[in-house]
């Protein structure tokens, strides 16, 4: 099994100004930060106590972030971040913890960035998609990332790893590699009022994988175009939900990547999620005969055994207009129930 590394790499001093200390009850000292560009807002956060707040002002950042401790909360307030121009100082080749999260393109494992990780990560090979969590030592709780644009990472653009009650919200995720945002081997994690676009993202918008053995992931209100995935909740995941997103037009690369099923939400292998009050349009692969794209699709996941979904209710969408199909079921599950959605494909499916 690989275990995940830490790295600590010294940053060139910059300047972040204190702007005001407040009291919290429960974690003592609330402190916040205001980070100024070109200051560097990594060393603000390994400079910050736990339940500290860090703003950061308008500009653009070229950073990987970690952030590692609980309770942190990342404000961004017009910032961009981008990925880094110069290269890495010696010993500093390690960017943040997710990287190769998301696989290796050559011999170049992908980055990411934005990271909330928890520690004594042990991760599996990666074989497809992303690599899974074997187990946690310790859940980093409580962390809040809001209102940043993330640009162009070739893996992740935001990664939830080994987290607890994270929040990921109102950020926009652009260009993403592989993930617009991705949570693995985490507990009960929000993502809220995201927009995630692109131009070249390959894969998918929103992956959910967090641990099974909790409510799961919430992903709400986020507004996702010109992906090949919308939202995909990932095999044996247990209670996500799904709710009231907006999902629309499959980016055109999508229906020649091999091995890629289009789809606005895909529930592959997962049980118990609540899937409701989205709008998905425009999902299409633009003629690839090998899958049928869908706006909404629950499958059986894996081989040669695969992962059944059960217990999945998809009720009360809108997915119609421009889905090559609009609801999908393949799977031997029998007790996923499908009903009351606004749509036209299948018939016998549609008028549920």
């Amino acid at each position: 099994m690989a275990k995940l590394q830490y790295i600590s790499c010294l940053l060139v001093a910059t300047t972040a100004l204190l702007s005001g200390v407040a009291e919290a009850g429960g974690h003592g000292d609330r402190r916040s930060t205001y980070v100024k560009h070109p200051a560097s807002i990594q060393k603000a956060l390994d400079r910050a106590k736990p339940y500290d707040t860090i703003v950061v002002g308008a500009g653009t950042y070229e950073e990987h972030l970690t952030i590692r401790k609980d309770g942190i909360t990342l404000i961004g307030k017009d910032a961009i971040l981008v990925p880094p121009t110069k290269p890495a100082k010696p010993g500093c080749d390690l960017p943040n913890d997710c990287l190769g999260l998301a696989g290796v393109n050559a011999t170049v494992q992908l980055t990411t960035g934005i990271c909330i990780q928890g520690s004594g990560i042990k991760l599996l090979p990666y074989k497809k998609e992303h690599r899974k969590v074997e187990s946690v030592d310790r859940y980093i709780k409580d962390v809040t990332v809001e209102g940043f644009d993330v640009r162009g990472f070739d893996g992740i653009n935001i990664a939830v790893l080994g987290a607890k009650n994270a929040k990921v919200l109102r950020n926009t995720a652009s260009d993403g590699g592989q993930y617009g945002v991705l949570t693995v081997g985490s507990k009960s994690t929000l993502i809220k009022e995201n927009r995630v676009k692109s131009a070249s993202l390959l894969f998918i918008a929103i992956c959910m994988d967090d641990k099974s053995d909790t409510n799961g992931a919430k992903v709400t209100k986020n507004t996702v175009s010109n992906c090949c995935v919308g939202a995909f909740v990932d095999p044996g995941i247990d209670g996500a939900k799904v709710l009231d997103n907006t999902i629309s037009n499959t980016n055109p690369i999508c229906g020649m990547i091999p091995d890629v099923a289009v789809s606005g939400i895909a529930i592959g292998g997962a049980k118990n999620t609540k899937v409701s009050g989205n709008k998905v349009t425009g999902i299409t692969d633009n003629g690839n005969d090998k899958f049928v794209a869908a706006g909404i699709a629950v499958f059986d996941f894996g081989d040669p055994t695969p992962l059944i979904p059960t217990g999945n209710i998809i009720t009360g969408n809108e997915v119609k207009g421009g889905n090559d199909q609009d609801l999908l079921v393949f799977t031997q599950g029998t007790d996923n129930k499908i009903t009351k959605n606004t749509c036209d494909t299948p018939a016998e499916l549609c008028k549920l």
